[in-house]
């Protein structure tokens, strides 16, 4: 339940200015290698959503690091 403030203002919920081009990216990338659905990624909170992008880049480094060797 949200609070009213003086004036009538209400307080403000979740995560307020998170860029927009940066959610597509994430859930661009998480689809890309994933092969999960929009809903399914899109419903995944921004900190866990971040955590697999960390997870599939750290995956493709090692990767492409064999590839070299």
């Amino acid at each position: 339940m949200r609070r009213i403030l003086r004036r009538g203002d209400r307080s403000p919920g979740g995560i307020t200015g998170y860029p927009l081009d940066q959610i597509y990216k994430e859930v661009a990338f998480i689809a890309y290698y994933f092969h999960w659905g929009y809903d399914e990624i899109s419903n995944i909170p921004h900190g866990e959503r971040k955590r697999w992008c960390e997870e599939i880049s750290d995956i493709n480094k090692k990767l492409s690091e064999r590839e070299e060797d």
